[in-house]
């Protein structure tokens, strides 16, 4: 049975602290393993963050200013499978930005674009700003007409 008193770690898993500075018979005299002279056997002594040993840092390597990239529109995505649900869920009688924005689904200020994954199987009328091919197909398969709202 092993008590407390007689817990260890086990064997080479904790290692003695070097003494540094302790006389040249120590290994570490002198000069303390730091080498001669230079900023790095300087007490005090701290490498700044972002430097790079002499060479052109990264943060002074990218354009100054910021980063524009292309403007492109960016769309709050619904597939028809959540559409179905919400209908189904809330008794829509029609699905849209503005009802769904009411129903906390969207936030007003985005573009809406509805992706074809699940099945339209509510005869609801659907207006959004974009809709996928697939998403089209499978609406018109449903028997109604999707109308893109110009943003």
């Amino acid at each position: 049975m092993s008590l407390l008193s007689n817990l260890r770690p086990s064997r080479g898993s904790v290692k003695r602290r070097k003494r540094v500075g302790r006389g040249n018979a120590s290994g570490k005299g002198t000069t303390a393993g730091r080498g001669t002279k230079g900023a790095q056997s300087r007490s005090g002594y701290s490498l700044r963050p972002g430097f790079a040993g002499g060479n052109l840092p990264l943060h002074l390597k990218y354009p100054k200013r910021g980063f524009n990239p292309p403007k492109r529109k960016e769309y709050v995505t619904l597939n028809l499978a959540q559409l179905v649900y919400f209908v189904e869920k809330y008794g829509l009688q029609e699905v849209s930005p503005e009802i769904l924005a009411e129903k906390g689904i969207l936030k007003k200020k985005k573009p809406f674009k509805v992706l074809g994954v699940g099945e339209w199987t509510v005869k609801v009328p659907i207006k959004a700003h974009a809709f996928s091919k697939s998403a089209i197909e499978k609406i018109k398969a449903a028997g109604i007409e999707p109308q893109i709202i110009k943003a």
